[in-house]
């Protein structure tokens, strides 16, 4: 950037950490290695923004800024320039006309063979086979793999590896398939609906299918912590399925249930939530265990602090502990001191003692740069003087100011 006049040495780190954080590259060592977001932006920004991502516009822009920012040019007619062009060049307004007719679908797509492409998708980049009678297969790509590296051998091994689907059984009450996922959210199972017949018209023709969002929805569950893909049984799929699960109800005619949520187990009564120790509880708790837990004041958990989602390991240099945890704008790894949040492609399960120091780094690299992000505190309320008194709602009343009234004049 230095060599092309494009940022200046006190906003490099910035827009190092800016691209990190949009998920454009990942780190490896002390190189940063592009994702397929970037080629896929990439591609749109050259496509049909060409002059806005060109080296020499970049620069003469710096210069431009430098000069606004000494007083030298005006900021207004700079951006006046930008937008509405200038010297027969066109401006922003000119060039986002045609941005009804960019194709989406092509500009997220790379072609690695005649038949096999790369997509950039909304959760990430994969893969898709193409065959002769219209059908197609997907894989996605892991995010540890680096575009160099993913060659059409590589690309056909991943197309012909399992999707990670196990058939588990049948269900005996409803007869439906059960199988067990790899989710964007975790491992989980759910009954597969065979496919809807085909609906026939008068005329011959077939209905058209009901949309998706009127098809009856299959039951899904997460696996809890002590399970995982390879080893959960049918007997756990149905046990999981069967969630949530009524106790009965309690002397308000509230129904009283157990479930399993994003932070663990739990009772439900009403509007009245009450937290369970332990997994288990899920399939054991009976409706006077639930009863006497109620029976108790709530504990307010105001202050307590969650547990850690995973314990990554003792950072050897500072001897600290690093654990994943999960905060109000989502997952992020901290040793206690500085808190740095997961970029996209980081999952829980694939998360390294190396990759959180990784991240950590990243962000004190970056606090040193524009220093500590400020913590919010509550402004205390300034002290009641004496006789200070509330303000009440009457409303006021303005008295008309009295006229004099003239004096009658003198009989002479």
């Amino acid at each position: 950037m230095e060599e092309l006049g494009i940022g200046r040495p006190s906003t490099f780190a910035s827009i190092i950490q800016t691209i990190q954080d949009r998920g454009y590259v990942n780190k490896r060592g002390r190189a940063l290695v592009p994702t397929f977001l970037a080629f896929s932006v990439t591609g749109l920004l050259e496509s049909h923004f060409t002059k806005l991502v060109d080296y020499d516009f970049t620069a003469s822009m710096e210069e431009d800024l430098d000069k606004i920012a000494s007083g030298e040019a005006s900021r207004i007619d700079w951006l006046r320039d930008f937008y509405y062009g200038h010297d027969g060049e066109p401006g922003l307004d000119e060039l986002s006309l045609d941005l009804g007719n960019i194709d989406a679908r092509a500009t997220n797509t790379m072609n690695l063979s005649d038949v096999i492409e790369i997509r950039v998708g909304r959760y990430g980049a994969y893969l898709q086979e193409n065959f002769e009678d219209g059908e197609r297969k997907l894989a996605n790509i892991p995010e540890n793999l680096a575009p160099d590296e993913l060659t059409l051998a590589k690309a056909i091994e991943l197309l012909a590896a399992p999707s990670g689907e196990r058939e588990l059984g049948v269900d005996p009450i409803t007869g439906l398939d059960v199988v067990a996922k790899s989710g964007r959210f975790g491992p989980y199972i759910t009954e597969i609906f065979p496919e809807e017949p085909v609906e026939l018209k008068e005329d011959g023709t077939p209905k058209k299918k009901r949309k998706k969002k009127d098809a009856p929805k299959p039951k899904t569950a997460s696996l809890l912590s002590t399970m995982n893909l390879d080893t959960i049984t049918l007997d756990d799929a149905l046990q999981l399925l069967s969630l949530p699960r009524t106790l009965g109800r309690n002397s308000l005619g509230d129904e009283i249930t157990v479930q399993n949520g994003r932070y663990g187990p739990y009772l439900k009564a009403g509007v009245d939530s009450r937290t369970l120790t332990s997994e288990d509880q899920l399939f054991s708790i009976t409706l006077e265990e639930a009863l006497d837990i109620y029976s108790k004041p709530k504990e307010r958990r105001r202050g307590v602090a969650k547990p850690p989602l995973k314990e990554l390991g003792v950072d050897p240099g500072s001897e600290k502990q690093v654990i994943i945890k999960d905060g109000r704008f989502g997952m992020y790894v901290t040793d206690g001191e500085t808190n740095a949040t997961l970029r996209r492609g980081d999952t829980l399960e694939a998360m390294t003692l190396e990759r959180g120091l990784e991240l950590l780094a990243g962000r004190r690299a970056w606090e040193a740069e524009n220093g500590p992000s400020p913590k919010k505190s509550r402004k205390k309320a300034a002290p009641k003087k004496a006789g200070d008194k509330p303000p009440t709602l009457t409303k006021k009343v303005v008295k008309k100011a009295a006229t004099k009234k003239k004096a009658a004049p003198k009989k002479k």
